[in-house]
């Protein structure tokens, strides 16, 4: 039976190094970006029909980082 919980193998399985989860830790994303490499990384793995809608969200969630980072460019006049 495959695992749902702990390590599913649309998001790469416990023994490949490159699994989401460990990706997002190891580049120490946050919330935003961390959310758009979950689904590009598993894009169409978990539903082959829903690949367009994961990398929607993916660019969804870039999308939100994207107007977050200018909002605070705006906020603080800084241009980084």
């Amino acid at each position: 039976m495959a695992e749902a919980v702990n390590h599913p193998s649309h998001y790469g399985g416990e023994s490949n190094p490159y699994e989401a989860i460990k990706v997002i830790e190891a580049w120490g994303l946050g919330f935003n970006d961390g959310n758009a490499v979950k689904y590009i990384s598993r894009a169409g793995k978990k539903d082959p029909a829903k690949h367009i809608e994961d990398l929607e969200k993916a660019a969804w969630y870039l999308q939100r980082e994207i107007s977050k980072l200018r909002d605070d460019q705006l906020a603080t006049g800084s241009t980084f």
